[in-house]
């Protein structure tokens, strides 16, 4: 063999190697399958079909004006530089303010708080602040699932507790005590929830608390979603603790304000914690862009009548889902109390005919034009479900409700 055709050779086997030189920590690394299925709804309406979206947490209104024009404001007072990693002073102040007034607590200083670019960040950075190999991390089971995949990405051991249909989607606390052990690190919550938009009770996060504070674990308070309460007051774990030693309070402005492409979260933790928040912010993002965070003030402690008139519309738009998709035959939709997602049951239309939610989602999405997510994208205990967020006009839930029908009566052979 020539010189030339033996280079060659190792060159091509040089290239096959390194094409495989990724790190063994992605391998089985989640992603979000509402993405997954954004885009192939959007591949099919670029085949012309019609596609009613239903698969993703969006809200579909827009920013609140006022915070655009504090966002305009900041812009052209020269908010456009570097701040510090955790967030301007006066910011990081004014979020403390925010908190202490919403949950009517005195112990939130600019100390406690950490301004992400997203709420994300805060789950991972926890997640990256905490864990080590070999440490277990306790999430209910159907959850949101980036949780899962940023443990799996530092080596943690994930437990599930199961959440009940049957008590409205809470999980039993004897469920929770079982998993707990003292590999036990970190508890992600989730309320109101994403998927099943239950709500957990004043009871839920005192058992929380106590648990936590016996068994020495943290505890990842996911309340993004803390507006988004319907029927009663939004309950949280700052109500039942009095201070943040072991504990983590994420929230954001995505949901609440439709600023999901402005990217903007924060934490409320220990300054010892919120100190290692910070340092990971200043080996990543650097910081959060600086007219968001002055924007962000504006959100939170500016006009609420435009967020508010968004919440009262998802209210009036969860009634009209939950009616619809229970007067089809073989759907039961547990009516939620909280977010903007529905998890009706669809087992009469599964496990009788050997389908999975995931079949039942390819079929509504390709056959009948509704793009939502099967249960199974939260978890293994979502299987028989299916997730719709009714983000979307009224006029569009009630179009996708009618093919559904139509979906489900083909799936049932009628």
């Amino acid at each position: 063999m020539s010189t030339a055709k033996t280079d060659e050779t190792q060159t091509d086997s040089a290239r096959a190697q390194f094409s495989q030189r990724f790190a063994q920590r992605l391998i089985g690394a989640g992603t979000e399958d509402a993405f997954v299925v954004l885009a192939q709804a959007k591949a099919l309406e670029a085949q012309g079909r019609d596609i009613i979206h239903l698969q993703i947490g969006e809200p579909d209104f827009d920013t609140p004006s006022n915070i655009i024009a504090k966002a305009h404001w900041a812009l052209d007072n020269h908010y456009t530089h570097y701040t510090a990693s955790a967030g301007l002073m006066q910011v990081r102040e004014q979020y403390a303010n925010y908190v202490n007034a919403r949950y009517g607590i005195n112990y939130v200083t600019a100390d406690n708080i950490v301004i992400f670019p997203g709420a994300k960040p805060v789950v991972f950075n926890s997640c990256m602040a905490l864990l080590d190999p070999g440490d277990e991390m306790i999430i209910m089971d159907p959850t949101y699932p980036a949780y899962a995949a940023a443990a799996h990405l530092f080596g943690a051991t994930i437990k599930t507790v199961p959440l009940s249909e049957e008590t409205g989607f809470r999980f039993r606390h004897e469920d929770l005590e079982k998993v707990v052990s003292s590999k036990t690190k970190l508890f992600c919550l989730n309320s109101p929830q994403n998927p099943t938009g239950g709500i957990l009770t004043d009871e839920d996060f005192a058992f929380v608390a106590k648990l936590a504070q016996e068994r020495g674990f943290y505890v990842l308070s996911d309340e993004i979603y803390n507006r988004f309460c319907y029927d009663a007051p939004h309950e949280s774990i700052l109500h039942k603790i009095d201070n943040l030693d072991q504990f983590i309070l994420l929230d954001g402005h995505s949901k609440t304000y439709a600023m999901t492409g402005w990217r903007l979260g924060f934490s409320v933790t220990n300054p010892e914690l919120s100190k290692k928040l910070t340092l990971m912010m200043t080996n990543t993002a650097s910081c959060t862009a600086a007219f968001t965070q002055i924007a962000g003030v504006e959100a939170l402690l500016g006009d609420q009548s435009e967020a508010d008139e968004m919440i009262a519309e998802f209210k009036l738009r969860r009634d009209l889902i939950v009616d619809g998709l229970n007067s089809i035959p073989g759907v039961h939709c547990h009516r939620p109390a909280g977010a903007f997602y529905v998890f009706p049951n669809i087992k009469e239309h599964t496990t009788p005919f050997g389908r999975t939610s995931s079949d039942v989602q390819k079929v509504i999405l390709n056959d009948f034009g509704v793009a939502c997510l099967p249960g199974t994208s939260f978890g293994p205990g979502g299987e028989g479900y299916l997730r719709l967020s009714y983000a979307n006009s009224r006029e569009n839930i009630e179009k996708a409700v009618e093919r559904l029908r139509s979906a489900f009566a083909k799936l049932s052979g009628a």
